[in-house]
């Protein structure tokens, strides 16, 4: 998983909560056969404070997704890249309040 620097810097700067909660949710993300959760239930294994979907509903299937964490108390921008050798997940954004 690689971190845009603004990200990288807003987590590195974020409460331990919220830390702890990203950290978590990037291991899901990374260790998930289909980061982008598609289907109806896909993302039904991610543990209760934890939900994924397509930033725009337009690109459902690619595109920018977001992991609200905590029922909205922050959230992960992330995008996927399918590649053979060496999936790439690219997080953009990361929030927490």
């Amino acid at each position: 998983m690689d971190w845009t620097k603004q990200a990288q810097h807003d987590f590195q700067n974020m409460p331990a909560e919220g830390g702890d909660l990203i950290m978590s949710a990037r291991a899901e993300l990374i260790t998930a056969e289909d980061p982008y959760f598609r289907g109806i239930d896909a993302d039904a294994s991610l543990p209760h404070w934890m939900t994924v979907r397509p930033l725009a509903s337009t690109s459902p299937g690619g595109g920018p997704h977001i992991v609200d964490l905590a029922g909205g108390r922050g959230w992960l921008i992330y995008t996927f890249m399918r590649r053979h050798a060496d999936p790439q997940i690219v997080v953009t954004e990361v929030f927490w309040a």
